[in-house]
């Protein structure tokens, strides 16, 4: 079955726990960290996730778009994070590495992301210690960004390889998910995907959930 990952970062903040509690339906929670540095946006930090962590039994899929994240891998494991994905663009292979070490060191699922201008071939030196691999279809630092077509042949790619080497690893997808672009991502082999807006500004959000997994009873149901 696909999951569905709300991204909380387009929830309303001054009513966060009812926006978390509305996501029910959902598999997972994202949570997008941004530090101003790695990407030309500020979000939210561990205070934040130790606050949501208290609020809902979903697991929750912290997104670290942040400056050498080996720095705080541990403190949002600490923080109730679920899942910690860290991008393979902001330090070193070994210091990425050792960010993902630390992720299961502390009995949490740890994996890596890929920019849309970064090569599918940048996630080849840990794929075989990742629980999820996520491919950015936009711009990683804002919300609301138009889906990237053109990030599908890299997806393929990845779905190649992971199911060669590491079946048990997902594929995530984050970036321009809606109803329509979902579709493009199931079909080219994400398990994954992250959705902001579409499922916040909907109208029913379990609804837009189901839609999104294809499970709405159309000609794309699942």
């Amino acid at each position: 079955m696909i999951k569905i990952a709300p991204s909380i970062l387009a929830a309303d903040f001054a009513n966060l726990e009812r926006d978390v509690r509305r996501a029910a339906a959902a598999d997972y929670l994202h949570v997008d960290v941004m530090d101003g540095l790695f990407v030309p946006n500020i979000s939210i930090g561990v205070p934040v996730v130790e606050c949501v962590r208290k609020v809902t039994a979903l697991p929750l899929d912290v997104h670290l778009m942040i400056d050498r994240p080996v720095r705080y891998a541990m403190r949002f494991c600490q923080a109730g994070a679920d899942i910690v994905t860290v991008h393979v663009e902001a330090d070193s292979a070994e210091n990425i590495r050792e960010a993902l070490n630390i992720v299961h060191g502390q009995g949490k699922r740890a994996g890596v992301v890929l920019k849309p201008g970064t090569p599918a071939e940048a996630a080849l030196p840990f794929l075989e210690v990742c629980d999820i691999v996520l491919v950015m279809t936009v711009e990683p630092g804002f919300g609301g960004q138009k889906f990237m077509a053109d990030m599908m042949p890299k997806l393929r790619q990845l779905r190649s390889w992971i199911d060669r080497d590491n079946p048990a690893c997902e594929l995530e997808v984050d970036g321009g998910i809606d109803p329509v672009t979902c579709r493009t991502a199931i079909e080219n082999g994400a398990s994954v995907l992250v959705a902001g807006s579409s499922v916040y500004k909907a109208d029913d959000i379990s609804r837009r959930i189901q839609e999104l997994r294809g499970q709405d009873g159309g000609p794309f149901a699942l």
